[in-house]
């Protein structure tokens, strides 16, 4: 399946745009290109995961998605508590990066057990 297909990547995606999209007006540019960073990271890693063509490639990528998924929830629980994002806007947001991580997690689950089956 092409990583287009993914909702995992679709979901991604569309946090990652979110994300630069609400960021675009912070003046604290450290923190900005940080956490735009680690949100295109998420579908970028799933991507290239994806175009690598080997189970064990795939996983590599998908675990560096789960990590740059924490991050960024990480950072959105901060920029909540800094001022830079509403709290009232993030609720959904933090649910969106917990059900992302989880897919991934799955994802994984998935690719191992397709690597294990070909033995």
């Amino acid at each position: 399946m092409r990583f287009k297909e993914l909702d995992v990547w679709k979901r991604s995606f569309k946090v990652s745009v979110y994300i630069c999209k609400s960021m675009r007006s912070c003046k604290d540019l450290g923190f900005k290109d940080q956490i735009c960073r680690s949100s295109v990271s998420v579908p970028s890693n799933i991507a290239e995961g994806s175009e690598r063509g080997s189970n064990k490639d795939n996983i590599r990528f998908l675990f560096y998605a789960k990590g740059s998924c924490a991050e960024l929830l990480t950072q959105v629980l901060l920029a909540t508590e800094i001022g830079y994002l509403k709290k009232d806007e993030v609720s959904n947001l933090i649910i969106e990066l917990e059900e992302i991580n989880k897919m991934i997690a799955g994802y994984i689950d998935t690719y191992r057990e397709l690597g294990a089956s070909k033995r």
